[in-house]
């Protein structure tokens, strides 16, 4: 058995080496912050509470599968509800769609979501199987030649949505929105993305009770169970590397640290600029586009609103304008606005009588703008949907890119590592093997990508990778 350093305990560190302790290696989880969990994080003041990453669960298997692993279930660790509906979504026009759980009665609907089926289970057996180091990693997975033109990867979400919903352009921005799950453009990330709409339908949207910080506790309380040394508040420095291998840490008191193998939940740029330096790899990874990254409002409110489920959108009137802006650099003059008011389900995530808002709107990576008049017009615009929260705000805190980049160290605060823009996005993505033997690499930054779910998924990647190199395998 090996000894194992993750170097980071979000959720893709804390899976993968929940998954390798159960192994029966030695692992340590070495976190900077104070908390695990990563962008699997939690506000709190004055009585309301807000999860200021990820905001709902989809394919609740997959956690549970892991925990099954730890000789738990997911069941047992976290009390999920699952939303009914699932979403709201609001334009400027006066259209209203409510998609819940047994789906959604608008003409072209199904046949989106039956499109997304098909891309999803060809993408569950090949994408999602293994590591990926380039096309032909993807093209030996293929049981057939019709799977490469069933996981649509030649078109952008755009076009796909529009060849189902024809004029319809509501409902062709509705669907776009599947782009912005892993922080990509509809007019440039591939038709592929349209699999979340048969995810949602098929596998549920999910809440965890007390919170999405319940999910994070969970994690952390498996992994402690199992055994897993978990030691916050600890910098890394550096790994420690031979020409050939990585042998440990340096840690910033100092302290070395022997290991036969890390497992880095980094921003890969970090990795190669900071952690490892390694100029050719840095090169490969600055390829990769940054995913966008957000402007958040929590908002405290008095009251209660009419109309409003648990999670709502309101949408732009422009959706090209708007994601041309982001791609200029620039905050969107008028962005499509997520909220998520988790007090609609769960009254503890509020004091009595009021609302918890999580505020988010899309924001380019490495923007710098002024958090007070950002916030100004986020309201302003939510006020010109008809919803206005000003005369009743108790408090508002805001988290800008370069709050999330100081916290993450993800480059410019990209929220979701790398971005599914363009054709090849899932092919320069981070590879989870390291340049250096014995070094992987897991999480949002790296192969499959971004998000609760593909994150947890790679932890299985890398588990059996280094299983492989273990038992003496290449």
């Amino acid at each position: 058995m090996a000894t194992v350093a993750v170097v980071g305990g979000g959720v893709g560190g804390l899976a993968a080496a929940i998954r390798l302790r159960v192994r029966g290696h030695d692992v340590t989880v070495f976190e900077r912050n104070a908390e695990l969990g990563g962008k699997l994080a939690v506000l709190t003041r004055d009585g309301f509470s807000f999860d200021v990453g990820p905001s709902l669960v989809t394919l609740p298997h997959v956690y549970d599968e892991l925990f099954r692993l730890a000789g738990t279930t997911l069941a047992d660790e976290v009390d999920l509800v699952r939303l009914d509906p699932q979403f709201r979504y609001w334009w400027r026009s006066g259209r209203h769609v409510e998609v819940r759980d047994d789906g959604c009665d608008v003409p072209g609907w199904a046949e989106f979501v039956r499109r997304g089926r098909t891309i999803w289970e060809v993408s569950e057996r090949t994408f999602f199987a293994g590591p990926m180091s380039g096309p032909w990693s993807l093209a030996r997975r293929l049981r057939r030649p019709r799977d490469l033109t069933d996981i649509d990867p030649l078109r952008t979400l755009h076009a796909a949505a529009a060849d189902v919903f024809g004029d319809d352009a509501e409902m062709v921005q509705w669907a776009g929105r599947y782009a912005t799950y892993s922080g990509s453009s509809p007019f440039r990330a591939p038709a592929t993305l349209g699999c979340i709409a048969h995810v949602e339908h098929a596998y549920g949207c999910w809440y965890p009770m007390g919170g999405l910080g319940a999910l994070r506790d969970a994690f952390v309380r498996v992994a402690a169970r199992v055994g897993v040394d978990l030691r916050c508040g600890v910098e890394v420095r550096s790994i420690t590397a031979t020409a050939d291998r990585v042998n440990g840490l340096l840690l910033a008191d100092g302290t070395v640290v022997a290991a036969d193998v890390v497992v880095a939940n980094a921003d890969a740029t970090h990795l190669y600029r900071d952690l490892l330096p390694d100029d050719r790899a840095l090169r490969a990874v600055r390829r990769a586009q940054p995913s966008t990254s957000g402007f958040v409002i929590c908002a405290g409110v008095r009251g209660t609103t009419p109309g409003i489920a648990h999670h709502d959108i309101w949408f732009s009137d422009d959706s090209r304008l708007e994601f041309d802006e982001l791609a200029a650099g620039r905050l969107p003059t008028d962005p499509t606005i997520y909220a998520c008011v988790s007090s609609v389900t769960d009254p503890s995530q509020a004091p009595e009588g009021c609302e918890n808002w999580f505020l988010l709107v899309n924001a380019p990576a490495g923007a710098r703008f002024d958090p007070s008049s950002s916030e100004a017009l986020v309201l302003d615009r939510l006020a010109s949907h008809g919803v206005e929260l000003r005369d009743r705000l108790l408090f508002t805190e805001t988290i800008t890119p370069a709050d999330l980049e100081a916290r993450y160290r993800s480059p410019g605060g990209a929220i979701y590592g790398t971005s599914s823009d363009g054709r090849r996005a899932a092919f320069v993505r981070p590879r989870n093997r390291g340049v250096r033997r014995g070094l992987y690499l897991v999480g949002g930054s790296s192969h499959p990508g971004g998000g609760l779910p593909l994150v947890t998924m790679s932890a299985r990647i890398v588990d059996e990778m280094i299983a492989d190199e273990v038992a003496g395998q290449p």
